[in-house]
């Protein structure tokens, strides 16, 4: 049995990440952070299922910034792969946050770099970067050669990050790879996120629960795909003979008003009458048509989206009807 160990387990990915692995027969085990707060619902599942928590599927504290107890759990879960997908991940919090979001996202990999040289066998790892490493790019599509230009403070603790999974992977040999992933949602997504955010809002105000949606710039543009074919793209990576980088994108854009028409459609309401433009949710610097070229996945991997930008969306608004609903 192979032993797999995720950092954000319990993040959107990492939930979806741990029912695909566990499903092929791994041990999973996951690093959670000790808070007040004990919040692990994308969990729920599996947490509750004697059949799998405590027997296949572990959990432990430990954090990125605090090397003795993430030490420790590398040592006792003894994995074959290491999923590096926790940090700071929300764009528009690094603007408020930049110092922490570059302590956890970059510094955090580094050190997790530091502690797979040391183990008595090298595990495998996949490092979850970002499209927004791309920045205001000069070509569309972005492959894996297309420069690093990062515009916001994610973006740059993303690049660094990124660099240094190869900077290990070219110089000790590591099997270090980084999977460059664009915008993937589901109904899993935290509820700051926009997309999630305007689902949210469209079953609310369809059940009367809220009255208007602020939104930014709805005409931003995005490369949006599902965390369930992102996660499945995840574990190809590191089944491949040889560490390398791969984008993951369905190289089609969509704009923040096209998940607004489709979220209000599904719940057959006519988005103009409630959507309100706030300019305080203006970010500073938006990126510019990141869409991402997915040619090396799709040939070397056998990578492919299963699932289209309306399914999606549609997916996650129908999910927000079924949480908010009374009966529920």
């Amino acid at each position: 049995m192979p032993h797999a160990l995720i950092t954000g387990i319990t993040g959107q990915d990492g939930s979806y990440l741990a029912e695909l692995l566990l499903d092929k027969g791994y041990e999973v085990h996951g690093v959670v952070r000790r808070t007040s707060v004990l919040n692990r619902s994308r969990l729920d599942p599996l947490y509750h299922d004697p059949a799998i928590y405590g027997r296949r599927l572990f959990l432990h504290y430990a954090d990125l910034d605090d090397p003795t107890t993430l030490r420790r759990v590398l040592l006792k879960a003894a994995p074959d792969e290491i999923y590096h997908l926790a940090g700071q991940s929300h764009v528009g919090l690094s603007f408020e946050i930049p110092e922490s979001t570059c302590e956890l996202t970059a510094m955090g990999t580094l050190r997790l770099l530091e502690m797979i040289r040391d183990l008595p066998r090298p595990a495998r790892l996949f490092h979850a970067a970002s499209s927004e490493i791309f920045g205001q790019p000069a070509q569309s599509p972005q492959d894996e050669q297309t420069p690093l230009v990062p515009v916001n403070p994610y973006g740059c603790a993303k690049a660094f990050a990124t660099q240094i999974v190869r900077v290990y992977r070219q110089t000790f040999g590591l099997f270090a790879c980084n999977g460059i992933m664009y915008n993937h949602e589901s109904p899993r997504r935290g509820e700051n996120f926009v997309t999630r955010k305007i689902c949210r809002a469209a079953a609310a105000i369809k059940l009367d629960l809220q009255r208007d949606l602020p939104l930014g710039d709805t005409s931003a543009q995005r490369d949006w795909g599902h965390a369930r074919d992102y996660v499945r793209g995840m574990w190809l990576v590191l089944q491949h003979a040889t560490p390398d980088d791969y984008v993951f994108a369905t190289g089609q854009l969509h704009s923040v008003q096209d998940v607004v028409e489709t979220a209000f459609a599904t719940v057959a309401l006519d988005w103009r009458q409630y959507v309100k433009q706030d300019p305080r949710l203006i970010r500073p610097v938006e990126p510019l048509r990141l869409l991402g070229n997915a040619a090396k996945a799709r040939r070397l991997l056998a990578w492919e989206p299963q699932t289209t930008f309306r399914e999606l969306i549609t997916e996650m608004t129908q999910a927000e009807l079924d949480r908010l609903s009374p009966s529920n």
